[in-house]
């Protein structure tokens, strides 16, 4: 058994202290996560995934406007902890947006109406392969990423900010960089709780 993805499972983890000093160009991180984009399955091949590549100044603007928004609804006494935490993404190379696009999901309950009412969730199941698949690139070349989930909150922002299409719902964001500090010790449940085998 080939082992490489089996360990490249336990290397994922969620990164949170980042800085810029990745060994890989823009252009180089660019081309993984159009690897992941293109490949990653998506349900009757909808393809419906969407993906913004924030750098540089686009990449903080977008932490800039998380913490405008979250300054609106943090108790005041939480907020130093919050701007420590938007202040350890925004330090990081990049940011990943992804997106649904609702309008391939319309369509494909469109044509096939037996199972309209699952298109949204096999969706949202797409998207999670296709941010597993990023992730999990970028371990493998020792970047640090983690998923965060701050909509409704920034999308009006975020769509006037980058023209994005109404059709494109913002499902997460994934800050990425060199990992500054390791994740701590994951613990696990029982497997024989989560798990049956029959034969």
């Amino acid at each position: 058994m080939d082992k490489k993805f089996y360990d490249l499972l336990v290397k994922r983890r969620s990164i949170y202290a980042l800085s810029n000093k990745i060994t890989l160009s823009e252009k180089d991180v660019s081309e993984l996560v159009k690897h992941a984009l293109k490949y990653a399955p998506t349900a009757f091949n909808s393809q419906s995934g969407r993906i913004i590549a924030l750098y540089n100044k686009n990449h903080k603007k977008f932490w800039d406007i998380t913490l405008t928004a979250l300054e609106k609804v943090t108790p005041p006494e939480r907020f130093p902890s919050t701007v420590q935490k938007i202040s350890s993404f925004a330090a990081g190379f990049g940011t990943l947006l992804f997106f649904e696009d609702e309008k391939a999901v319309l369509k494909l309950q469109q044509e096939f109406p037996l199972y309209k009412d699952k298109f949204p969730e096999w969706s949202l199941e797409s998207n999670g392969m296709l941010q597993f698949a990023v992730w999990c690139l970028l371990a493998d070349n020792d970047i640090g990423a983690s998923l965060q989930h701050y909509s409704p909150l920034i999308d009006d922002e975020v769509r006037r900010q980058w023209k994005i299409s109404d059709n494109w719902k913002l499902i997460a964001q994934m800050p990425f960089g060199h990992i500054e500090k390791e994740a701590d010790e994951k613990t696990f449940l029982p497997l024989d709780e989560r798990i049956r085998f029959y034969n």
